[in-house]
């Protein structure tokens, strides 16, 4: 039992790291105090044309980022609680399916965002 509490500890702290790290970047980009690297963030040709097209995208993409990290972190709470295997697996593969389409689905509206920076700058 201790080995398998040590592992829902992991895969709980695993998680909500990813979800600190997503609402962190979430709101640093769209408030600009990210700025466009190589690293993090939203990087298409239309996010890092210019500063202005990765804050637009940035600023469009926060909500569903930062949703996706409270999710995660909600997630990494569920697995701590004492519920059979098949709920902590749930828990993990439907946090995980939700963070990546609403994590896909903040990009896909950041790049609608910058694209129309683009074109009308």
């Amino acid at each position: 039992m201790g080995g398998e509490f040590l592992g829902q500890m992991i895969v709980a702290v695993v998680m909500a790291a990813g979800g600190v790290l997503l609402i962190w970047q979430g709101w640093a980009a769209a408030s600009g105090r990210l700025t466009r690297n190589s690293v993090a963030g939203i990087r298409t040709a239309s996010t890092m044309a210019s500063d202005e097209a990765w804050l637009a995208a940035h600023q469009r993409a926060k909500t569903p980022t930062v949703v996706a990290g409270a999710l995660s972190i909600a997630a990494a709470l569920v697995v701590l609680l004492p519920v059979p295997s098949g709920v902590f697996v749930a828990a993990v593969l439907v946090s995980a399916l939700l963070d990546v389409v609403l994590v896909l689905w903040g990009a896909v509206v950041g790049v609608r965002a910058a694209r129309a920076v683009v074109t009308d700058g």
